[in-house]
């Protein structure tokens, strides 16, 4: 073989390597730019929204981060919703429309979801139910309160109606999360370290650069909500804050089934479980039925054509049990 061709065979290695790296380099650079693009996809999105959409209610300080409440109609009880995972204020739009004509209702936004400002960790029941009652103070909201939760929202009413009895006269479950979804033992279930949200997971940092906003439907953050509700909904809902403290609150939530297990009763307090059938977990049923137990004065009604989501499926039968609740304190 010829010293040609010796050099030939011995500079292919050298060329493929040259290419593979070009290929990389190409490859890095397109990267590199959809991740520029996609954040400055979000920052402008984010931005038009804020001017789109601003909060309905007010911002409230409850020391140093700003939490939105939107209170509606008059009279008493005061009727405060705590939405469910994942969800915050606008979700239950239709159903505090129809509560308002009978009297007052609040709806919130835990802190980092829709429009309020994110809080410290961790971001459990025990925590949530703290900012709450700051938010009320500071807002000037006086009870007596009808505590309404619904899913994850039901653990912090829980712990607020124990940690407040005097200013709570009742309180509705809605399809409410229950401790026995807990995975660990309590003794097993550590709580993190108080900080501040440092908004780094996984799902914050695709909606940093748009991925969630893109993706909003198939990922579920779309509401059969009225329109000037639902575009807001899905604006607020996908961004990197939200997304965060969706995440945030799922990483506590085993501790917070815990503090919520360690409130046995409410005494004789007026307590209404509201429990959706359709595509429930196994054992939900048994799960619900056991709510009853945190009242001697309790009562359940099983609504056959809803889901989960009560407030979406069916926000008549949401509001009538609520009022119910009312009319009952009245």
């Amino acid at each position: 073989m010829s010293n040609q061709s010796q050099t030939e065979m011995v500079d292919i290695p050298k060329r493929r390597g040259r290419g593979c790296l070009r290929w990389l380099g190409v490859f890095v650079v397109l990267v590199v730019g959809l991740i520029l693009a996609g954040t400055i996809y979000e920052s402008v999105a984010e931005a038009a929204d804020i001017q789109a959409y601003p909060p309905p209610g007010q911002m409230v300080d409850v020391g140093g981060y700003r939490l939105h409440i939107n209170c509606t109609g008059t009279g008493s009880p005061t009727v405060i919703i705590d939405a469910g995972w994942g969800d915050w204020s606008l979700a239950w739009s239709v159903v505090q429309a129809e509560v308002a004509k009978t009297t007052r209702v609040c709806t919130y936004d835990r802190a980092g979801m829709g429009y309020s400002e994110a809080g410290p960790l961790p971001r459990n029941a025990e925590q949530i139910a703290a900012e709450l009652h700051t938010l009320l103070e500071q807002a000037n909201i006086a009870g007596p309160y009808v505590m309404a939760g619904h899913s994850l929202g039901g653990l912090p009413v829980r712990v607020f109606t124990h940690n407040y009895p005097t200013e709570v006269a009742g309180v509705v479950l809605i399809d409410s999360m229950s401790p026995k979804q807990m995975t660990r033992p309590p003794s097993e279930i550590e709580s993190r370290t108080p900080s501040q949200s440092g908004g780094v997971s996984l799902p914050s940092l695709l909606a940093r650069i748009g991925l969630v906003r893109l993706l909003a439907e198939p990922l579920g953050f779309v509401r059969d909500l009225p329109p000037e509700a639902k575009a807001a909904f899905i604006a607020f809902s996908v961004t990197p804050r939200s997304v965060q403290a969706w995440a945030d609150e799922g990483a506590d939530l085993q501790e917070s089934l815990a503090q919520a297990d360690a409130i046995k009763s409410f005494g004789d307090l007026p307590l209404i479980v509201l429990t959706g059938t359709i595509d429930e977990q196994a054992g939900w049923q048994t799960w619900q039925a056991e709510l009853l137990q945190l009242s001697s004065n309790s009562q359940q009604i099983v609504l056959e054509n809803s889901g989960h989501n009560i407030q979406i499926d069916q926000p008549e039968a949401a509001v009538a049990a609520i009022l119910d609740m009312v009319a009952q304190l009245r």
